[in-house]
């Protein structure tokens, strides 16, 4: 299996058509799923990466807010349009499309700023979890099981994935609460870009969000019949941080109704600062039990 980190580093690296009339055009390929479907947080990431590619560089993204209108299809690479809404003294505005077969599959709009002075505190992260070293990654839990799925999972993400207090792959253990805490980190190192840090922290922001959800209600992925997909998602972008070190994604959904669950994320450093906060609205549908 070739380097999920090149793999990702080749989705963000998008191709600017040349295109000019009231958008700016870029492509980008799919990676490949084992389920065919194209994984939010990757064109999300793009996404977002299109959105930077038409801003000066002494901007950068504080908030995203995306919608997740159609399946993406893996096996196709996608169009993003950018159109550039605003730009001020301070924040510039950009919305951008994406496409496959002509028909949109996300509609994501993006805040930029300066950097500024101003009124500074945050959250505290929570004390006492155990470090991720002590805890076994998705490719030594998923080890010897015969699925593309948990291959993919194990082998093909470009993070490192440790859940506190236990990954709900095929059983929740423990209490079921609506709330857990996941290690992650990029599996080697990515160039030193800030922008390019800030499109692969939304892109795994993505990956185990509507968890909490599931924990909360004892039902694993494996679970037959289980429909779970992304509604929309957005994210505010705090502070700098790398994604090739260690950090603290904590999650926990606030509710659940109608088929959809609403999830919330902080995503801090190892030694504490708070680089982002996410939201995510998900479908998640429950066979009878």
């Amino acid at each position: 299996m070739s380097d999920p980190v090149s793999g990702l580093l080749a989705a963000l690296d998008l191709t600017d058509t040349g295109a000019r009339t009231s958008e700016d055009i870029f492509t980008g390929p799919s990676q490949p799923q084992p389920m065919g479907r194209v994984f939010g947080g990757q064109v999300l990431a793009q996404s977002l990466v299109a959105a930077m590619r038409t801003i000066s560089e002494d901007r950068f993204v504080h908030s995203m807010h995306g919608y997740f209108l159609r399946p993406g299809d893996a096996a196709q690479p996608i169009t993003f349009s950018v159109d550039r809404i605003h730009d001020g003294r301070s924040f510039s505005t950009r919305r951008t499309q994406a496409y496959q077969n002509g028909l949109p599959i996300l509609s994501m709009i993006a805040s930029f700023q300066d950097l500024d002075d101003g009124l500074d505190h945050q959250v505290s992260m929570p004390t006492g979890l155990p470090e991720p070293e002590s805890l076994p990654s998705a490719a030594e839990t998923l080890e010897g099981i015969d699925h593309p799925v948990a291959a993919d999972w194990a082998y093909g993400r470009a993070f490192d994935m440790r859940h506190v207090p236990s990954p709900i792959y095929f059983t929740v253990e423990g209490e079921q609460v609506p709330h857990q805490a996941v290690w992650l980190k990029a599996k080697s190192a990515l160039p030193d870009d800030d922008n390019l840090h800030r499109a692969a922290l939304a892109y795994a922001s993505d990956y185990s969000i509507l968890e909490p959800i599931m924990r909360g209600h004892g039902v694993p992925w494996a679970l037959p019949g289980l429909k779970a997909a992304s509604l929309d998602h957005a994210m505010w972008f705090h502070r700098f941080g790398r994604v090739d070190d260690w950090l603290l994604y904590v999650q926990e959904s606030p509710t659940a109704v109608g088929g959809r669950g609403l999830s919330l994320g902080r995503i801090f450093t190892r030694d504490g600062i708070l680089l982002a906060s996410v939201a995510q609205e998900g479908m998640v549908r429950v066979p009878s039990r």
